[in-house]
């Protein structure tokens, strides 16, 4: 059966997650329902990451397994024809190899996330940031940040309900960032690993706007991490403002996809 792997787009906020679940709405039930529309019969799709409620996704990968071969083009289009009117979008598809796993032969997650400064509500960006209505030290998360770099364990930012085997990870980059949006100033956390723990972002995320906001201190943020204790985390801030923003291969899946 030839497989072929997905590059998926969604807005979190209508669903459950990413994973299927019986009686909630979820990104990988309408992708293989969207499936069973153009292949008859039961499917069982495979992602590089399980997104929580609420999250969304620019760059997703996932894999599913054909009964004949398709051109990659004609296979998004149809998915997309029976996406709609879900927020859900396969924006490349692409023959992979017979062994080729979305999840397992991937060797890099990068997240974005973005936090709007403002005191009107949002509107066109409702559901899309976590928003905030004072202004945050960047300088100061980021030195925050800078501490959480490197091979540690990241108990502190773990959840409770975590599956992973070892809280310890290898972090690579967590780089904090203002830019300005449509919307108003936005502060954007760019965090890039081989893997995360449960709410590990979300968790990174919420201990530093308290550094932003002047609550901790940068140095309190290396003690938490140090504690090796869930309780020592800051608050875990909303899925709102959390993409999953791109995964990495050894080989380049998608770039020679028209």
């Amino acid at each position: 059966m030839p497989r072929y792997a997905l590059k998926v787009e969604y807005q979190g906020e209508p669903f459950a997650g990413w994973q299927r679940q019986k009686e909630l709405p979820s990104v990988q039930g309408a992708i293989e329902q969207a499936l069973s529309r153009i292949q008859p019969g039961a499917h069982t799709i495979a992602a590089a990451g399980r997104t929580d409620a609420g999250v969304h996704a620019l760059g997703q990968v996932a894999h599913c397994d054909m009964a004949k071969e398709w051109d990659p083009f004609r296979l998004s289009e149809a998915l997309n024809y029976h996406l709609k009117p879900q927020p859900v979008a396969i924006v490349k598809a692409a023959r992979v190899e017979d062994d080729w796993h979305a999840r397992f032969s991937a060797v890099e997650r990068q997240y974005l996330f973005r936090i709007l400064m403002r005191r009107a509500p949002a509107t066109h960006d409702a559901g899309q940031v976590w928003q905030i209505n004072h202004r945050l030290d960047v300088d100061a998360m980021q030195a925050g940040a800078d501490t959480l770099i490197g091979r540690h364990d990241f108990t502190t930012f773990r959840s409770s309900i975590c599956q992973a085997a070892s809280p310890i990870k290898t972090l690579d980059e967590l780089r904090v960032e203002q830019v300005q949006g449509f919307s108003g100033p936005e502060i954007h956390f760019h965090v890039r690993a081989r893997s995360f723990l449960h709410n590990q972002v979300r968790s990174f995320v919420g201990t530093l706007e308290r550094v932003g906001s002047g609550a901790w201190t940068p140095e309190d943020v290396r003690a938490a991490l140090q504690a090796a204790d869930r309780a020592a985390c800051g608050p875990v801030c909303p899925p709102q403002g959390l993409y999953l923003a791109r995964v990495g291969y050894p080989q380049p899946v998608f770039d020679r996809v028209r």
